[in-house]
């Protein structure tokens, strides 16, 4: 049974679709004011979330990568989650291709074709070699932690752990004190998630209100088949996880609900982070594997994303009549492999990608027009799945790792980064 943060955070999804097409439906001369007044509620909660990620993420990984003891643990550990990742995202971007040739949504939809000179809006800055570089390396760990680089914050952490872990003894005080941060942390993070509800609730009205569900039908054909698409996605990353942890992947799946669920209804897995490290800790990852590779996941394992990516550019393409090769396809799937490692920080990354993916085949950048107007629809479906995709890649890496212990039980006890002392000893 979900528990009351859950249910409420339900409630209030259905209640935000409610008000919002109320809003749209019988006073359209005030649905615009009223989306702009209910955005503050999601506004407030994000803003709170990334109030807390960039010391969150500091605090649990630098103790982490102490305690692994030596640089060749972090590799190791690092070499393992990569190799998963890189996985992960090549069966994302294959089986976005396969199904949405399948399915062929551009050319059932019959859709108008927008002018091939309009523009999207979407800058594609961002995605040069310089650019990445610019996203990986901190010119200040201060500077990164106010933007919430996090690809950077994991940069920065990994030498700063590696320093304590060559100091030994002289350094365990500084790691007590990093590990009450993270305790105080986990604990602002219940103060926070709730506030979850009325974020869910605000960003649902918002939308609503805004676009109307008529948007609905009228994209109902792709989004039923990219949200198929999503789900044979969770059935192979789940069968996945199966191989490695066995059966305890079920509970896996289920303890990770509640974040699956606010990265759904927020359209943002970066509000679900917090609740998801806690969560995977109670199942029974290993706290030193579960700090590191869940936020370099969040960089480098966006298997949602992933398949939008694929799934929109070839949808954008059928609308023209433009027939890709199989060689181009092929290079295709190498561009985005490799521009989508590139887009940590960037605002609206799955767009941004496909925007610079398009001119590359001549596809028209218009036809992403026909997508903008349902992004934070499939959003929604984007961000439930990385967090499915990084909880199953920590599980597994930890397992690896023969550090997955039993889950702390079925409750909502305090999670295994609650014992400082064992983690210290």
């Amino acid at each position: 049974m979900p528990n009351r943060l859950t249910r409420w955070i339900i409630i209030g999804l259905v209640l935000g679709i409610a008000s919002g097409y109320i809003a749209y439906a019988y006073f359209p001369e005030n649905s615009a004011g009223y989306a702009e007044a209910a955005s503050l509620l999601p506004t407030v909660f994000l803003r709170l979330i990334k109030m807390i990620i960039a010391p969150l993420v500091f605090s649990t990984l630098v103790v982490g990568i102490a305690k692994m003891g030596d640089i060749a643990t972090v590799g190791r550990v690092g070499g393992k989650a990569l190799a998963w990742f890189i996985g992960a995202s090549l069966i994302s971007l294959t089986l976005g291709l396969i199904l949405v040739q399948i399915f062929e949504p551009g050319k059932a939809m019959q859709l108008p074709i927008p002018e091939a000179d309009a523009a999207s809006g979407v800058t594609t800055e961002g995605l040069s070699l310089t650019n990445f570089i610019a996203h990986t390396i901190p010119t200040s760990v201060i500077d990164a932690m106010a933007r919430n680089e996090i690809l950077q914050i994991v940069v920065f952490s990994l030498f700063f752990g590696t320093a304590m872990a060559a100091l030994g003894e002289r350094s365990k005080s500084v790691i007590e004190v990093l590990d009450v941060v993270a305790h105080i942390m986990l604990k602002v993070t219940g103060y926070v998630m709730n506030f979850a509800p009325l974020a869910v609730f605000g960003a649902l009205a918002s939308t609503v209100a805004k676009e109307g569900l008529g948007i609905i039908r009228v994209y109902g054909l792709f989004m039923g088949e990219f949200y198929f698409a999503l789900l044979v996605l969770w059935i192979v990353l789940i069968v996945l996880g199966a191989v490695v942890i066995g059966p305890r992947v079920v509970n896996l799946i289920r303890r990770i609900r509640e974040p699956v669920i606010l990265a759904f209804s927020t359209a943002s897995s970066e509000a679900a982070y917090p609740k998801t490290l806690e969560e995977l800790e109670r199942f029974g990852c290993s706290n030193r594997v579960a700090s590191f590779v869940l936020p370099v996941g969040y960089s480098f394992n966006l298997d949602g994303s992933m398949m939008y990516c694929t799934f929109a550019v070839m949808f954008i393409a059928q609308v023209y009549g433009i027939e890709l090769s199989i060689g181009q396809q092929i290079v295709m799937l190498a561009i985005l492999m490799l521009t989508s490692k590139g887009i940590a920080g960037v605002p609206r990354a799955s767009l941004v990608v496909i925007a610079a993916t398009l001119p590359q085949f001549n596809i028209p950048e218009a036809g992403m027009l026909l997508l903008l107007g349902i992004d934070h629809f499939l959003d929604m479906g984007r961000s439930a799945t990385n967090v499915v995709g990084n909880s199953i890649a920590t599980a597994v890496v930890s397992k690896w790792e023969g550090e997955l212990q039993p889950s702390n039980g079925d409750g909502a006890g305090e999670p295994m980064v609650a014992s400082s002392e064992s983690r210290l000893s």
